[in-house]
């Protein structure tokens, strides 16, 4: 007996939302990367203090960073956007020939 073919994906069985553990995860990530962000943007400004435009920019840039990675890691995260792979029976069609139109 033939084995039937298996889809490259598996079928969803659930529309369940990411574990706690998981979200907090991804969350503490963010929130580490925004705040990493922080500490090269002041070293920068300094580095560049003699070009005034361009420390100033790095530095008007570093003052929101910590309230910006607060707000989007407490933020929730949005429900993932997958391409569902649900089962689809084979359904034979009845006729497969065009059919002609009569305008009139």
């Amino acid at each position: 007996m033939a084995e039937p073919q298996r889809a490259a994906d598996p079928v969803l069985i659930t529309d369940a939302a990411r574990s706690y553990e998981e979200e907090l995860a991804v969350r503490k990530r963010r929130y580490k990367i925004m705040m990493g962000m922080r500490i090269p943007c002041m070293v920068l400004a300094a580095v560049f203090y003699q070009i005034p435009w361009l420390a100033v920019s790095l530095l008007v840039i570093s003052i929101p960073l910590p309230w910006m990675a607060v707000l989007i890691a407490n933020d929730r995260l949005p429900r993932k956007a997958e391409d569902v792979s649900r089962y689809q029976a084979e359904r034979r069609q009845i006729e497969r020939r065009e059919h002609p139109v009569i305008d009139g």
